[in-house]
């Protein structure tokens, strides 16, 4: 049970920035005893991927908190992030330390699987409602709205791993808050289609 929130835990994270999640899971195996990876996962605690992983945190840090620039972040990791998630889930629910069931750590499919799917939904919402951030505040929202989202990664990737309950708490909530932004998102656009329809109409 528990593995299975700490696994969604990060790939929501992860669904949000790719490598903030990885860098928790890393760090904490290398330099505590909170977390031990097995061993197909092993590179994420080696020191060299650890460094690359900090370098493209620090990129995905500056580079989605520029307006336009964003977008193209985002479509570069429509592919990154679901991998990244898929990679986190894996890897937590094979975990020994998390859960005592061996069904998890035998099929771990089923882990890329979610962990992919959770990491895609999170993304495809965060791509979908930065156009409507950017453009209703002239590109001035985009760092605010960035740096909440590296927070909330932040803070979901240690909850997962350190406190699994808080965390699905905070997931239910996230999914609740994405799907009203979601749902004005698509009642803006069914209005300015309207909006579009009736200045075209036929002139009297």
């Amino acid at each position: 049970m528990f593995a299975m929130v700490t696994g969604l835990g990060l790939s929501a994270a992860a669904g949000l920035n790719a490598y903030i999640p990885i860098l928790v899971i890393g760090l904490l195996d290398r330099y505590s005893d909170v977390v031990t990876v097995p061993a197909e996962f092993s590179w994420m605690t080696n020191g060299w991927a650890l460094a690359t992983v900090a370098v493209l945190l620090a990129a995905e840090v500056v580079l989605d908190k520029i307006a336009v620039v964003d977008h193209v972040n985002d479509a570069i990791q429509t592919f990154v992030r679901p991998a990244a998630g898929g990679a986190v889930f894996a890897a937590s629910n094979a975990a020994a330390q998390l859960d005592s069931s061996a069904f998890m750590r035998e099929h771990s499919w089923i882990g890329w699987t979610l962990g992919m799917a959770v990491a895609l939904v999170v993304h495809a919402t965060k791509a979908s409602v930065r156009p409507v951030v950017n453009g209703g505040t002239m590109g001035t929202g985009t760092p605010v709205v960035s740096t909440v989202e590296d927070t909330i990664s932040l803070g979901m990737s240690l909850l997962a791993i350190l406190l699994p309950v808080v965390a699905l708490i905070l997931l239910i909530i996230l999914v609740y808050v994405a799907m009203r932004l979601l749902r004005r998102l698509r009642a803006r656009r069914r209005r300015r289609r309207q909006r579009t329809a009736a200045h075209s109409g036929p002139s009297p």
